[in-house]
């Protein structure tokens, strides 16, 4: 295939106007469901605190005598007083007056679309702090103060592989990560045992987080409720292979199976949100920076911690193999 000899073409052309899409197309995610389905509460301090309490262990030898004398009454058991760090989180922008200037595709403004973008990486980093065994830190001077992520907290309702250990506070602010096992496979056995202790202890089970591959293999278990698929929007004839659960049924409780992005994926988390909240000392908040050139500066910031108001009512299966 030729072509005529001397034809002009695009590729030896000049003066031709680029085309380029009024729009920025993003895939990186930006779901964060430990984030978004927590509470949200004001803090006053950068330690805040709250009590927890239980029962005593019922028993089935409470009887008395008629008429029995009392000489000393039921020892009582104090409240258990535990807290959290703030810490502070933030994102810096500096965009050039000429970059703000000129005109751009996808964006009038870069400065404000800076902003936008990293208030949502923000709030992944969140989202990732929470789900990690960050332990709590007080800070000084020259050290962040850092909250403690969920895996510093939960010690009653945990399954490990061998090796592992639960985290050792027993007031306070949790100090120390919990230690990690040896990774096994993720089974209805691991499943139950951690769905019976959160049910034992008073909790209701609710939602069960897994990282990406743990998913797949909670999939495979047999005690599932739902293969659903909605095909009122399908065309006609349409099939599908349903190859997912979203509900799987223990004998204590009914849990909502999701995949997380950002929590470590060799863990799985019993989350109820009615003992999670999210606490600001201080808000999100864009700062605007004194200019010392030619550039605009901003803060993006928020100083927040992680409220675990009762561990007991959540669980871990920890040690999870991820391939």
């Amino acid at each position: 295939m030729t072509i005529f000899t001397n034809t002009y073409t695009r590729y030896g052309a000049s003066g031709l106007r680029e085309e380029l899409s009024d729009a920025i197309y993003r895939i990186s995610p930006e779901d964060t469901p430990l984030v978004s389905g927590m509470a949200k509460a004001k803090a006053s301090q950068t330690l805040f605190e709250w009590q927890t309490d239980a029962l005593a262990a019922a028993v089935s030898t409470n009887k008395q005598l008629e008429g029995d004398n009392i000489t000393s009454s039921t020892a009582m058991v104090s409240t258990a007083r535990v807290g959290n760090y703030t810490q502070i989180s933030r994102k810096l922008v500096s965009v050039s007056g000429t970059l703000d200037a000129v005109n751009k595709a996808g964006r009038k403004s870069e400065l404000a679309y800076q902003i936008a973008k990293v208030g949502a990486e923000l709030k992944r980093d969140i989202e990732t702090t929470c789900w990690s065994v960050q332990a709590g830190a007080a800070g000084n001077t020259t050290t962040a103060r850092g909250t403690a992520g969920l895996g510093a907290w939960i010690k009653t309702n945990d399954d490990f592989g061998s090796g592992g250990a639960s985290p050792t506070y027993t007031s306070g602010v949790p100090g120390a990560a919990r230690t990690n096992g040896t990774q096994r496979t993720f089974t209805e056995t691991i499943l139950k045992a951690v769905a019976q202790s959160i049910w034992t202890e008073g909790g209701k089970l609710q939602n069960l987080f897994l990282g990406p591959f743990v998913k797949t293999v909670c999939s495979a278990m047999t005690g599932v409720v739902t293969r659903n698929f909605d095909i009122s929007n399908a065309p006609a004839k349409a099939t599908a292979v349903i190859a997912a659960i979203d509900v799987y049924v223990t004998d204590f409780g009914t849990l909502r199976v999701m995949p997380s992005r950002f929590q470590l994926t060799r863990d799985g988390y019993f989350i109820d949100f009615e003992y999670l909240a999210l606490r600001h000392l201080r808000p999100f908040q864009v700062i605007k920076l004194a200019k010392t050139g030619d550039a605009s500066l901003r803060m993006l910031l928020v100083e927040w911690g992680l409220q675990v108001k009762q561990e007991a009512a959540l669980g871990l299966a920890a040690d999870l193999s991820t391939s």
